[in-house]
């Protein structure tokens, strides 16, 4: 028998009876019963015994990976479903698997390069045994083909790419510089002013883009990328995302399910939301570790109800200042509000095709005052009116 034959006869074992193949369901290397441990045990034996399967394996592996790639997925979604299913042997098997199908193509959609330098930091795993090895193997490709399809929020490997484009936009370069100074300094009153002028240079860039698509009509249409929403406290998380992304002519649409948020907006919209987001994370998480050791530090124990409406304030506090700046400095320029509604009619055109189902979903949190307080001050405090002078401060 061929290494070829062993893996078709490996995967028709562990598939068997129904349990996959081109499944629709979300799949787990976990919970699972004991008839596919019988065959998961039975498919990592016939592998484990011949070690001339091992590339048509690697081979499998990489096809599976490739079909997702049509089917919506990208490096960053897999790699997180694979957190969320599966153990760290699982994660870094991925990663080899991905790097080694995306190594073969001259250019990658953009935003892909970015994902794919994530995996830098994880090494290949080295198993006990081949037994091990093949388990591990098998419980990663069960969970790839169980994973169904996305809506596609870009191009896919292999097919024709726009034109690239030399380094980024000034301004983004400029506001990545403000947010990274704001999450790093220890002035509540410099992390505030950093993150206000961060908020109002992406309300005038948005502004900027509309200018030149009233001047003259652009093909560009609405586009679409994924980001993160990963537990605890997923659902404060998702608020906070969506605020940003509303303040800044985008929509966002959360799936708890798989763990992430689709952001939809024009392209100069979209990277600045995503960079505003995770900074805003990044502070909140920080102020609210500090307002925790405050209540160590009067007596009251730390509690998961303080930390959920701690950042549920906070994305609703926040929520209300961007939106309240991006009209600011909308008002400026009355005679481009028409141009501005045109692109939020196009992203609500397009985000409804994208999820012609989306619901509403109520908050699910226990309720906690001083979490709360504490949550409101924290948003406050990452104050989105940019000062002239900061007392104290050079």
């Amino acid at each position: 028998m061929s290494g070829a034959d062993t893996v078709e006869e490996a995967l028709k074992a562990l598939y068997g009876g129904g349990s996959g193949g081109t499944g629709t369901g979300t799949g787990t290397g976990r919970k699972r019963g004991r008839s596919d441990d019988h065959a998961l045990d039975g498919a990592a034996s016939l592998l484990a015994a011949d070690p001339s399967a091992d590339a048509e394996l690697n081979r499998r592996g990489e096809e599976f990976v490739r079909t997702l790639w049509t089917r919506g997925w990208q490096p960053a979604d897999l790699v997180r479903m694979a957190r969320r299913e599966l153990a760290d042997e699982h994660v870094r098997l991925l990663a080899g698997i991905v790097r080694s199908q995306t190594a073969r193509y001259e250019r990658l959609p953009h935003r892909w390069q970015a994902q794919l330098d994530a995996l830098d930091e994880l090494t290949a795993w080295t198993a006990p045994d081949r037994f091990s090895y093949a388990t591990a193997v098998l419980e990663l490709y069960r969970l790839l083909v169980r994973l169904p399809r996305l809506d596609a929020v870009g191009p896919v490997p292999g097919e024709a790419l726009p034109p690239a484009v030399a380094g980024e936009p000034k301004t983004l370069t400029r506001i990545r510089a403000l947010l990274a100074k704001a999450e790093a300094t220890t002035y509540a009153e410099e992390a505030e002013a950093l993150t206000a002028k961060a908020q109002e240079l992406m309300a005038r860039h948005s502004l900027d883009e509309a200018t030149l698509a009233a001047g003259a009509p652009s093909p560009e249409t609405p586009g679409a990328i994924r980001i993160g929403v990963d537990p605890p406290y997923e659902q404060a998380k998702a608020i906070l995302l969506d605020a940003v992304a509303t303040a800044n002519h985008c929509r966002a649409v959360w799936n708890e399910g798989f763990g992430f948020s689709t952001v939809v907006g024009f392209e100069a919209d979209l990277e600045p939301v995503e960079l505003l987001y995770t900074s805003l994370l990044v502070q909140g998480t920080a102020a609210m570790t500090r307002a925790e050791a405050e209540q160590r530090a009067g007596g009251r124990k730390r509690t998961k109800s303080f930390r959920q409406s701690f950042l549920l304030a906070y994305a609703n506090r926040l929520g209300a200042r961007l939106a309240a700046t991006s009209r600011r400095v909308a008002a400026e320029a009355p005679t481009l509000l028409p141009a501005l509604a045109s692109r939020e009619v196009a992203v609500t055109a397009r985000t409804d095709e994208l999820f012609p189902e989306t619901r509403a979903s109520r908050v699910r949190a226990a309720w906690d005052e001083a979490g709360w307080t504490h949550g409101t001050t924290a948003a406050d405090r990452a104050g989105l009116h940019p000062r002239p002078h900061l007392p104290g401060r050079p």
